[in-house]
């Protein structure tokens, strides 16, 4: 199949480049020396780069004819990566100019993770001359990615490379074992800030992102932060540190790339342009996470639902990286059937969606209608994701709320009654932890949990206290409060995990504060938060 530059051509000059189709070279060999000379003097008569991509078998896959510059290399996706993290191809084209190989042809080397990157210089008399030739190299911690070779002509060429290639594989699949297990069936990520903020505020942010990736099940390689003076609107980071962050997630055999930062769909096009690895950013990741915690039918349309907003811009002009998806990070809840349908039957399920969602709200009107009318005091619990909200909700009222140490743990509300002496009680409703960087199209995610905050006659803000970071936390929860209209409703802090924190610092914190110390997991420690409640609610009481 030939690929390419082929405008200005003769039919006489295609038919020869369609000879070398069939020819075929031994698998010992790198190229033939026939072939060489051919590939050669073809370049030489047409004054532009001919190209053949061969595989082990030495079988030609594709001629590519470029210009006097460079040849373009056809779309690879089709030949998977073998354990070595080796595509099994190699490439092989001509120099007219008989220059070294370019950055561009070791970029495309590592890249396409090719067996072999090979320039034939063409002689001023269309012979070959000088060989060139790159391979990659097994990763090593500051190391370079590719080593370089060169002979004198194509005479001089003397590897066997069949050979050359069962040794470098070996040796990369080793590095490979060594470093991760690749039975392991869960995602291996890539984590990656491009932020113009202070690197403290960044690490704190790719923390985070760090936690959300545990919650989704995925494995993390590595992290890589840059700050650049300007943010670039096609890539996010520049396209050189784009490619060098790719070529290092192929290396460790990752199979997903998260950005911190929201990507434009345009920035989602221009990345999977260069890369057959999974692009996704913070909110597909926090979406995902949504989907698998969403258990009630109520948690489950508000997650389709901004799924499907998220998913619509990003349907145009995404070519193959929608179709990527299918299946682990990015690929739950509407299923890749959806991202593949068109927008109009999107629109059509989103209005479906919607409407369901207006049915499931009128049931849940009337329930907190009824709980008013009943006039027992309707306390919240908000805070920090992973905060122990749920944790002090069992403690509290001796139910079951699933809990474990992941962010978004829970993401249905719960509602559960809390007694206090003298036939008095109060509603307790455990909602979805808040996160910072939460984008607004996630919002209507928490639809439910917003419904039932606005009823509340208090609401039991709960802040982890062994977290270094707490104040933050505290500020971000004041900062989403105080975007959705809900200053006005009496706050009580409580200071959480305090069994995690040095005992003499709790008190001076508290009185700083104005907040309640509890352990969620010590039921004794709640004598402070459930004289405070019943101070607020019932102050005339004996």
């Amino acid at each position: 199949m030939i690929h390419g530059h082929l405008s200005g051509l003769k039919a006489s000059q295609i038919q020869a480049l369609e000879r070398i189709e069939r020819r075929r070279i031994p698998v010992d060999q790198v190229i033939s020396v026939e072939l060489a000379r051919y590939l050669t003097e073809r370049a030489h008569e047409l004054r532009r780069q001919i190209g053949v991509i061969v595989d082990r078998q030495g079988e030609i896959k594709y001629v590519i004819v470029g210009d006097d510059r460079e040849i373009v290399i056809p779309d690879l996706s089709g030949y998977g990566l073998g354990r070595g993290g080796l595509r099994g191809l190699r490439c092989i084209h001509t120099h007219i100019k008989g220059e070294p190989l370019s950055q561009d042809d070791l970029t495309d080397l590592a890249l396409l993770r090719l067996d072999l990157m090979v320039a034939l210089a063409v002689g001023g008399d269309g012979l070959p001359g000088r060989v060139d030739y790159a391979h990659v190299l097994p990763p090593v911690p500051g190391g370079e990615s590719v080593e370089v070779l060169s002979v004198p002509s194509i005479y001089d060429l003397d590897l066997d490379f069949a050979a050359f290639t069962r040794a470098l594989e070996a040796e990369l699949e080793r590095k490979v074992d060594d470093a991760i297990d690749l039975s392991d069936g869960r995602e291996r990520a890539i984590l990656i800030s491009v932020s113009l903020a202070s690197r403290q505020e960044t690490e704190d942010s790719l923390d985070e992102l760090a936690e959300l990736a545990r919650t989704a099940d995925v494995v993390v390689l590595d992290r890589v932060i840059q700050r650049p003076r300007q943010l670039n609107p096609k890539y996010l980071m520049g396209e050189g540190k784009v490619k060098e962050v790719i070529i290092r997630a192929l290396q460790q055999r990752a199979t997903v790339l998260i950005f911190d930062q929201d990507l434009s769909p345009v920035q989602v096009r221009s990345i999977s342009a260069i890369t057959e690895i999974k692009v996704i950013d913070r909110s597909q990741l926090i979406l995902d996470i949504f989907a698998r915690r969403a258990h009630t039918l109520d948690g489950k349309v508000q997650v389709e639902l901004a799924q499907l907003k998220y998913i619509m811009p990003r349907l145009i002009g995404r070519g193959t990286a929608m179709s990527r998806l299918m299946g682990g990070i990015g690929g739950r809840g509407p299923g890749e059937t959806k991202l593949e349908i068109d927008r109009r039957r999107i629109r059509e399920r989103i209005a479906r969606l919607e409407k369901q969602l207006a049915d499931l709200a009128r049931g849940r009107l009337q329930r907190r209608q009824r709980r008013i009318r009943a006039e027992v005091p309707i306390v919240s619990i908000v805070g920090y994701t992973n905060a122990g909200k749920s944790t002090l909700l069992n403690a509290l009222t001796q139910s079951q709320v699933f809990t474990e140490d992941l962010l978004f743990a829970t993401l249905d509300t719960s509602t559960r009654r809390l007694r206090f002496p003298m036939e008095r009680e109060v509603i307790i409703t455990d909602t979805v932890g808040f996160i910072r960087k939460l984008p607004k199209s996630l919002l209507g995610a928490f639809k439910a949990t917003l419904e039932e905050l606005e009823d509340a006659d208090l609401l039991l803000h709960v802040v982890d206290l062994s977290n270094p970071r707490f104040e933050e936390h505290i500020q971000a929860v004041e900062r989403i409060l105080d975007n959705l209209k809900l200053d006005r409703i009496p706050r009580l802090l409580v200071f959480n995990k305090i069994d995690l924190v040095p005992p003499e610092e709790v008190p001076p914190l508290c009185r700083r504060f104005d907040a309640v110390p509890v352990s969620a997991r010590d039921r004794s420690s709640f004598a402070g938060l459930l004289a405070e409640l019943q101070r607020r609610f019932w102050p005339d009481a004996d």
